[in-house]
């Protein structure tokens, strides 16, 4: 019979075996291939890489169509390859779960009326990794359908587009979930981000601006969070429609000019939180229509031409603690009735006073001016701002108010800000 010791020493050696087969095995499989201009091409030695692998792409120009990723790979390009879809074809098309793909320009997508032609298109892609790429002239940047808990980080966008009918939009996220849109800076794309039917995921510290259409755009989008991004002269500013369980804290809306452009629109959302933004310099800070139960908090108005339009359909919706401050118009509605709650804002309009000296008006804030009222419902009226009978119109609806919702008040209006002014570090103006 064998010793207690023999039996442990033949145990010990199996497992050391066995740990050694392993490590040969992962370096067997964790192999570096490496793809060059006059050497091998990248479809070759993607044909010839084991799952695992590493691409390393050396500096040079690539012309090789649709490059098709149908294993684990991890993609690294050396001295910013160019991969040139000679505006014919999807560059990259992802068909594997965790690729990594770094360090590419991707340029010249093909452009199509009928299909969505991407630089990176994932296709039902799981744990997938688009980090510090840069994108120039393609119709979609990064595409994802299906696509659950990848990541797109750090790259760079750059479209030129003239009209959004010819245009894609930078990240394009469509029914997927868990997504994680981080650190990316996108430009002249129709949309610069765009999710529709995407949940669990989170938008964080994007810069985008100047796209044609909306800096963000999400639908039936639930669950989502969106946090110090920046979103600045756009065409028509951030769009969310359709959602409901949505976050969007300490982001910038800035410099949205124009007849049908907002900082942020909301158009039928609910149970959702706005909170620690700065809405400046919009036509339109905050357009909201269809809205319930939104908490409004600690949100910084700033010279835009209307602060907040909260339309008639609105209610349950609470805005506490927000500055409005420069505005043209402070708050504007096309109902004469008001199903939401204000308290507690600071509003530089404010003529009111504090005998208490508790910081909080004694008298109530109205913030819908008379002339507001008309404008909203007849906008040629606004040629007449600041004419000495709109103010005489406007202090006399203020002591016998007949048109402006008598509903629509701050009982409790604060004589100082509420917020800090944010530091900003960015190019705004």
């Amino acid at each position: 019979m064998q010793s207690a010791f023999a039996r442990r020493s033949i145990f010990l050696f199996c497992c050391f075996g066995a740990l050694i087969s392993m490590l040969h095995t992962s370096l067997i499989q964790a192999a570096t291939l490496e793809a060059r201009p006059g050497g091998k091409s990248i479809k070759t030695c993607i044909d010839q890489a084991r799952a695992g692998d590493t691409l390393l792409i050396h500096a040079g120009h690539y012309h090789e169509g649709n490059i098709n990723l149908n294993k684990r790979l991890y993609l690294r390009g050396i001295g910013w390859p160019v991969l040139d879809g000679d505006k014919k074809y999807e560059i990259i098309s992802v068909h594997a779960d965790s690729v990594h793909i770094e360090g590419l320009r991707i340029i010249n997508s093909g452009y199509s009326s009928l299909n969505d032609i991407a630089g990176i298109r994932l296709y039902g892609s799981k744990g997938s990794t688009i980090r510090n790429n840069q994108f120039d002239n393609n119709c979609f940047g990064v595409y994802s359908e299906y696509g659950r808990s990848c990541l797109i980080e750090g790259n760079r966008f750059r479209a030129y587009g003239k009209e959004e009918i010819l245009s894609g939009n930078g990240i394009h996220c469509w029914k997927s979930d868990d997504m994680r849109i981080i650190g990316n800076d996108i430009q002249g794309q129709r949309d610069g981000i765009y999710f529709e039917f995407v949940t669990n995921s989170i938008i964080w510290r994007n810069n985008s601006h100047g796209n044609i259409r909306y800096g963000l755009h999400f639908m039936f989008s639930h669950h989502d969070a969106y946090i110090s991004n920046i979103f600045s002269r756009n065409g028509a500013g951030v769009a969310v429609m359709f959602t409901h369980g949505i976050r969007m804290f300490n982001n910038f809306f800035e410099w949205n000019w124009g007849d049908a452009a907002y900082g942020l629109l909301l158009k039928e959302i609910s149970d959702s939180y706005i909170e620690g933004n700065y809405f400046s310099h919009n036509t339109t800070g905050l357009h909201m229509e269809g809205s319930s139960r939104i908490q409004i908090l600690r949100n910084v108005f700033e010279r835009n031409g209307f602060a907040l339009r909260i339309q008639g359909s609105c209610e349950d919706d609470s805005l506490l603690h927000n500055d409005f401050v420069g505005n043209t118009f402070d708050v504007a509605t096309n109902s004469s009735v008001s199903r939401n709650f204000f308290s507690e804002n600071y509003w530089d309009k404010y003529e009111g006073y504090d005998l208490k000296h508790d910081g909080i008006g004694d008298v109530p804030y109205h913030p819908v001016s008379l002339f507001s009222t008309v404008v909203e419902n007849n906008p040629p009226a606004m040629m007449l701002f600041r004419s000495f009978m709109v103010t005489l119109l406007d202090k006399t609806e203020k002591v016998l108010p007949s048109i402006t919702p008598a509903g629509l008040k701050d009982d409790s209006p604060m004589m100082k800000r509420n917020v800090r002014p944010p530091n900003i570090k960015h190019e705004s103006g």
